[in-house]
């Protein structure tokens, strides 16, 4: 088993990331990662949803050596994650779209760069052209402009490409409205997306010459109109519960997407993912990879590119330990039978992952 380490002294738990990053954001900037639209009800579903399976441990298996990497577009990785596209990702550290893609090149996972950054891929493949890139996009122009960016993603070595439809509106964000910090007010472009409709879809399929992802996926019936349209992957997310108020937990949703799927696509998702049991719950349930944004941010936050490669260290400690006493040695041999539904033990909110953690000011849950 793994046991790199590159910060042993600095940071030995996941919570102290996390504590960390808020000791160094200003209130703003915290409340843009842990908050979520309206009553946040989306973002408590999301933790409930993996908080409410429990594990199922089968035991005297030899496990003396346990495997956590998974192949994902044709490359090995060393975890099924992926951190995930953050839109002004450029506020938890400088230049920090590059800094996520050389950690997650530095690490082994993959890295979907968001259309909202202040650098675009072709900046993030100049800086980082080995890395395991992919482009998530918002659409702020006509087909023409679409089918541009989609030319050049791949181009400039985007290995999938990936479009964002659950972002018809943009969401009341109450902790940002209600103290005026509004970000996004003025958008170019924001007009395009509320119009795009499968017949998009069908158009830039057609044009790609690289896998198609659609993000925001949370019924079986989208997944199935996906699969029909030759989508190549389902990424199962509700925005981190930052869109749609009172909408269902991903992990909620996963099993009908799973059935509709029926292995005609792969399926990666997100929503609530904090700690490497979280990570092997989405495996077990019928996941081919975790796509992490908040946690992303937290490393960014607590300490730059050696920030997020000390946290994807620590969560492939916490995922080979949960497989080892699962009794499993690889990632392929996770199955619902590993997962049962339980109750609760704690009220689910976006860091009730850490119970250990104390902040100053517990107002920020």
């Amino acid at each position: 088993m793994a046991q790199s380490a590159s910060y042993p002294e600095t940071f030995l738990t996941l919570h102290e990331i996390v504590k960390k990053a808020r000791q160094k954001l200003n209130h703003d900037n915290w409340d843009y990662i842990i908050g979520g639209t309206e009553t946040e009800t989306t973002v408590n579903r999301n933790r409930a949803a993996i908080d409410t399976l429990a594990f199922k441990p089968r035991v005297l298996r030899n496990v003396s050596e346990v495997d956590a990497s998974t192949m994902f577009l044709g490359r090995r990785l060393r975890l099924p994650v992926m951190l995930a596209p953050v839109g002004s990702l450029e506020l938890f550290a400088p230049d920090a779209a590059v800094a996520a893609a050389k950690a997650a090149e530095q690490f082994g996972i993959a890295h979907m760069l968001s259309s909202v950054s202040v650098v675009n891929f072709e900046q993030v493949a100049k800086a980082v052209p080995d890395a395991f890139r992919l482009y998530q996009l918002y659409v702020h122009g006509d087909a023409a402009w679409v089918d541009d960016l989609v030319e050049r993603a791949a181009v400039a070595g985007c290995k999938a490409f990936c479009l964002t439809v659950d972002t018809a509106y943009y969401s009341r964000r109450e902790r940002d409205i209600a103290k005026r910090n509004i970000r996004r007010s003025n958008v170019p472009g924001r007009e395009f997306q509320p119009t795009i409709t499968w017949d998009d879809v069908d158009r830039i399929k057609s044009k790609l010459k690289i896998p198609l992802i659609l993000k925001g996926i949370s019924t079986a019936e989208d997944a199935r109109l996906a699969v029909e349209h030759g989508v190549d992957m389902v990424y199962v997310s509700n925005h981190g519960g930052r869109q749609l108020d009172h909408d269902r937990g991903s992990m909620d949703v996963l099993p009908e997407i799973v059935e509709a799927v029926d292995h005609q696509a792969q399926i990666i998702i997100d929503g609530g993912f904090n700690r490497g049991t979280d990570i092997v719950k989405a495996i077990a349930s019928g996941a081919d990879m975790v796509g992490m944004g908040r946690m992303q941010c937290f490393g960014l936050a607590a300490d730059g590119l050696q920030g997020v490669v000390r946290l994807l260290e620590l969560l492939e400690n916490e995922v080979q330990t949960a497989m080892g006493l699962l009794g499993v040695t690889r990632l392929s041999e996770l199955s619902q039978a590993h997962i049962c539904k339980a109750a609760p033990v704690s009220n689910s909110h976006v860091l009730s992952a850490f119970p250990h953690l104390i902040l100053e000011d517990k107002s920020f849950y």
